[in-house]
């Protein structure tokens, strides 16, 4: 049909025709390129460039104090017969139980609970939520604001080597951290953490480290704790130190050039530069990969995060403007 409405203009009127086609053209043109400014569907255009266009939103963010902390002392040690080294750090006296070989389908099933059903704010809470689906169970006073390492292995007549093969059915330890006092559970927003630990054994030889650690809040939410991945350009290395020999290389080689071992500025181990201008301070995190490099200047002009070049879905700073002025204030 377009082909004889073609024909038949051409034969009324050739410029006419060429008139109308080059027309066309400029329209067609200017969609493919964006000069209009209409969100038409372009299909030359390639998925990068689609995406780089796209808005990176950023994300409000609501700061909550956490009231626990808790870490793994020398993982490389730890196993299932010889057990692991906690290290906790709590603002408040806290709880910490350990449940050795707890159930994975009933511990995500006491999570639901604390959204849904009741608040797991003690440990009796979780006992009741897993129905026992436990081999043991050990509880410990922590002190707040003490660095407390606890021991915690399984008992010796227990005679477990292994939790069997993968994937398993159970958990090797799940370690749940909780506010001691009644009192402090209505001050936090955060109630207790879940700390899910996997530690070698027979079968399972992979090394220890914390799998998940769910924050749960008082109103009934559940977060899961991720890493941070910082940017740290690394100037030296501190394993391999000198030895007194380049010490005193070094020190010549400082006279000749007139200057002092005094007068030499330290190089910083772990600048927390921007990646980019290597000059401001790092703030802002990226998602979904969570790299945390660019600093407040250069993170408007990124789609794609510099560090591992995927696309940013949204941003948040770790601190506002208002707290970055009151720290410039300290410092001077």
């Amino acid at each position: 049909m377009a082909a004889v409405f073609l024909v038949t203009l051409y034969e009324y009127s050739p410029l006419f025709y060429i008139a109308v086609v080059f027309t066309c053209f400029i329209v067609t043109t200017g969609l493919v390129l964006g000069w209009f400014g209409w969100d038409v569907p372009v299909i030359l255009r390639n998925s990068e460039e689609t995406q780089f266009s796209t808005r990176v939103f950023k994300k409000q963010m609501k700061q909550v104090k956490n009231p626990f902390g808790l870490e793994i002392t020398n993982p490389a040690t730890a196993s299932v017969t010889t057990g692991i080294t906690l290290t906790t750090d709590c603002l408040e006296d806290s709880c910490l139980t350990c449940y050795w070989g707890c159930s994975v389908q009933k511990l995500y099933e006491a999570l639901q609970k604390h959204i849904y059903c009741f608040r797991i704010a003690t440990p009796q809470a979780l006992e009741d939520a897993l129905y026992s689906e436990y081999l043991y169970r050990e509880q410990h006073f922590i002190k707040k604001d003490s660095k407390e390492e606890i021991y915690c292995q399984l008992p010796r007549d227990a005679k477990i080597e292994d939790f069997g093969a993968v994937p398993r059915s159970c958990y090797p330890l799940v370690a749940l951290l909780t506010l001691a006092d009644e009192h402090d559970r209505e001050v936090y927003d955060i109630i207790s953490m879940v700390s899910i630990i996997h530690i070698p054994d027979k079968t399972y030889k992979l090394p220890c480290r914390i799998l998940y650690q769910y924050l749960l809040l008082a109103q009934g939410q559940l977060h899961d704790l991720k890493q941070l991945f910082m940017s740290a350009n690394s100037n030296c290395t501190p394993s391999s130190s000198p030895s007194p020999e380049e010490r005193n290389a070094d020190r010549s080689l400082l006279e000749k050039a007139g200057l002092s071992e005094s007068e030499v500025e330290p190089v910083e181990e772990n600048s927390k530069d921007c990646v980019v201008c290597q000059n401001g301070s790092v703030n802002w995190v990226l998602l979904p990969c969570r790299h945390a490099c660019l600093c407040d200047s250069c993170v408007r002009y990124f789609q794609q995060c510099p560090m591992c070049r995927q696309f940013v879905q949204e941003s948040f700073a770790l601190c506002s403007q208002r707290e970055q002025d009151k720290d410039k204030l300290k410092t001077l």
